[in-house]
């Protein structure tokens, strides 16, 4: 696995984790905003051919 692939699946981590935290604080805005990243980062992730699975990485 080279260098983008790893450090691009450990942000989709990081911004599940994030994305969850948001969640059970109820925090909305920071929800959407981690939706929005996530939304971006599997975007990317597929234009590169990196794999990512349904429920995240």
């Amino acid at each position: 696995m080279d260098a983008f692939t790893a450090g691009l699946l450990q942000r989709i981590r990081a911004t599940e984790s994030d994305l969850s935290r948001a969640r059970d604080e109820g925090d909305d805005f920071l929800v959407e905003v981690e939706e929005a990243e996530l939304d971006d980062l599997r975007r990317l992730a597929a234009e590169h051919g990196v794999e990512v699975g349904a429920s995240g990485v």
